[in-house]
């Protein structure tokens, strides 16, 4: 081959590539951006290539040669909202006759994983990209997860914990072998094996149950002492992973922040103390304030009593109190549903409870994005709308910074990863 016939190969060949580079770079126009740094821009342009955003600039002059130009305007857009407690694998069909905890228990996991795409449509709708999800059983989370990341199902990116640390309440069947299977603890010796074994499944987060409390049930009785909560975090830690505890009680909440946890899940009536201890340790509290206005709203669905429901009440009339004294303490705070079964795509209503407790739209908004990523430990990658980051976005109708529900009630298109997942202005313009 002469060189003038190897230079138009070459050139050919950097054309075609400058081509295709070309074709996937998009330029995604937005009458305001509110960013997660703090920043807001009008007329604002953010520039996606592949996953991440490569610039963010204003006005048509920010648009690179080529790019394909989505015109997202009159809409603001947002970062993409981590929700940092869910339970992605709890699908209900909603069958006559039936009821979700049941059925939750009758159900094949293969079969459970394939439904449960619904409740990740969901998710995204609700303009959640990022989910931490704490339990689920024979690691169909993380089944779930791996099937997101390989393209094969579309849902939010996932962190998932695997079988959730839990006291053993009965005898092991006879001829079981040793060590704590699925999670199950029953003494000091098995916790570390228990989260030994999450972690080898696949689990990038623990997970521990540190009292009783859930579904209907508010009693919030501690099941782990603190030596046992500061065992899981030891053995979380050398592995290299955070841990999360469940404690709908004080007690259990006060010795999940001693221990040492990332966050502390649903706790109730904390004392002073434990709160100024959250606040200098830099814990996480994820109140999930909202999950138990699910299951009051829904009881019909889940066969509550008046009883169990005025209880449900009760309890998140606590959940809020000890809220808005956390806030007043300066506690960390991340945004989680707790989403189970029909609560899918109401994810983020827990944004209106944080702005009860005395948080502006703004503040309430963070623990959405950049408090949710930094207790994922992603605060350079996700939570933002910045060069480097996943362009991970959403695009709302309002002004978020005014009014928080905005952000509940008009996602109107979701960007997950560089790939639209939601785009609802197609329904607007057919109405």
């Amino acid at each position: 081959m002469s060189a003038l016939r190897r230079f138009v190969s070459v050139i050919t060949l950097l054309l075609a590539a400058a081509a295709t580079l070309s074709a996937q770079t998009k330029a995604l126009r937005f009458a305001r951006l509110v960013d997660g740094t703090g920043r807001v821009l009008s007329d604002a342009t953010v520039v996606v290539q592949g996953d991440r955003i490569t610039s963010v600039g204003t006005g048509a002059a920010a648009v690179p040669n080529g790019a394909v130009v989505i015109d997202l305007r009159p809409l603001t857009a947002i970062p993409g909202l981590i929700d940092v407690h869910t339970h992605m694998t709890y699908y209900w069909d909603q069958r006559p006759g039936t009821q979700p905890w049941a059925q939750q228990g009758r159900r094949r996991s293969a079969e459970t994983v394939f439904l449960a795409q619904e409740n990740a449509r969901k998710t995204l709708e609700a303009g959640v990209t990022t989910v931490r999800d704490l339990g689920a059983s024979e690691y169909g989370d993380i089944v779930m997860r791996d099937l997101i990341d390989r393209g094969a199902m579309i849902g939010p990116r996932m962190f998932v914990a695997g079988f959730g640390l839990s006291r053993q309440r009965t005898a092991p069947r006879p001829g079981a072998p040793p060590g704590a299977p699925r999670g199950r603890i029953a003494e000091m010796a098995d916790i570390p094996v228990a989260v030994k074994a999450q972690v080898d499944a696949g689990a990038n987060w623990i997970k521990m149950y540190g009292s009783t409390g859930s579904g209907a049930d508010v009693t919030g009785d501690e099941t782990f002492s603190f030596e046992e909560m500061k065992a899981a975090v030891d053995a979380a830690h050398a592995a290299g992973e955070r841990i999360a505890i469940h404690s709908y009680g004080p007690q259990g909440g006060r010795d999940a922040v001693r221990a040492g946890a990332e966050s502390v899940e649903h706790a109730v009536d904390l004392d002073d103390s434990t709160l100024t201890e959250m606040a200098a340790r830099g814990t996480y509290y994820v109140p999930t304030i909202d999950h138990n206005r699910y299951y009051a709203e829904y009881h019909e669905q889940f066969g509550y009593t008046p009883e169990q429901v005025a209880a449900l009440d009760a309890f998140r009339a606590r959940n809020l109190e000890t809220a808005r004294r956390a806030w007043k303490a300066h506690v960390r705070f991340a945004m989680g549903s707790d989403a189970v079964f029909t609560m899918f795509g109401q994810n983020t209503r827990e944004l209106g409870w944080f702005t009860q407790i005395g948080m502006t739209p703004a503040e309430a908004l963070a623990t959405a994005t950049t408090n949710a990523a930094e207790l994922l430990g992603m605060k350079e990658t996700l939570g933002a709308v910045a060069p480097g980051y996943y362009a991970d976005i959403v695009a709302v109708r309002g002004d978020p910074l005014r009014d928080i529900h905005v952000v509940i009630d008009s996602v109107k298109w979701v960007m997950k990863g560089g790939a639209v997942v939601v785009d609802r202005r197609v329904e607007a313009r057919r109405r």
